[in-house]
């Protein structure tokens, strides 16, 4: 499970140094695509804003509870490759940018029912502090089968400090009901991302996580509440996860 809002799915999107970088970064990005330096007729050009009550990234908070602004922009060709942005903005005082997010990725068929896609992903997390640890880069690699079993695995190379690169493998689901309402789940295993506090020198070196709940979702709408869980060990200052996240979304 990543960000309540990512450019992975097609069409659209939910866990520092010199915030400055990774800003250029993202509108470098998204600068590219609307000047059209990708020709329109080759593929598909969409947009998400969203509302969420915290994000949180495989049962990491990366803020406190409270609104979060989430915008995205993505094109998709026609043979399956997609570039996209997303930011995320903790309206709370004193409100700022909490997480960017850049990605590029290609999708195919196996058969009918399967499909894969594999990315390339940055995060970064401006304001420098107690998330510096986290600007990190992803490679991605997922199997789908009929847009309803997801299951990803992810190599990630932090992009500061030293040691080898980190993993995390999850498996999600999403299962039709009625009147446009999904049930929805995943479960996930991954490594600490931040160094190891000296008050935990026991601590396993990875954690799980997961969450379940309810989506509804018609036309450009999508209404998402879930529960969340994980067994994470928490590093002082970090934010609790709350134990439901609702999100809001409308894509373009």
């Amino acid at each position: 499970m990543s960000d309540n809002l990512t450019p992975r799915e097609p069409g659209i999107a939910p866990d520092r140094r010199d915030a400055s970088a990774p800003r250029r970064r993202l509108f470098a990005a998204v600068s590219l695509l609307a000047a059209g330096a990708l020709p329109a007729h080759a593929g598909d050009w969409g947009g998400t804003v969203a509302v969420s009550s915290q994000l949180v990234d495989r049962g990491v908070a990366v803020t406190r509870p409270g609104p979060i602004v989430q915008g995205a922009v993505n094109w998709v060709s026609r043979d399956g490759w997609s570039l996209g942005a997303s930011a995320s903005y903790e309206t709370r005082d004193p409100g700022r940018v909490v997480e960017t997010l850049v990605q590029v990725a290609k999708s195919w068929s196996l058969s009918d029912d399967w499909q894969m896609q594999a990315g390339l992903l940055e995060y970064r997390y401006p304001g420098g502090g107690a998330w510096r640890p986290y600007d990190r880069t992803e490679v991605s690699t997922s199997a789908i089968w009929r847009d309803v079993l997801t299951a990803s695995i992810s190599a990630i190379k932090l992009a500061h400090g030293s040691g080898g690169p980190r993993g995390a493998a999850d498996v999600a689901f999403r299962w039709p009901v009625a009147w446009h309402v999904s049930v929805t789940g995943g479960i996930g295993l991954a490594q600490y991302l931040a160094p190891l506090p000296q008050y935990y020198p026991y601590r396993p070196d990875r954690y799980s996580y997961g969450h379940g709940g309810l989506v509804w979702q018609e036309g450009g709408w999508r209404v998402e509440l879930v529960h969340v869980f994980t067994n994470r060990e928490r590093n002082r200052g970090e934010q609790r996860v709350s134990p439901w996240t609702a999100t809001v979304a409308r894509t373009f």
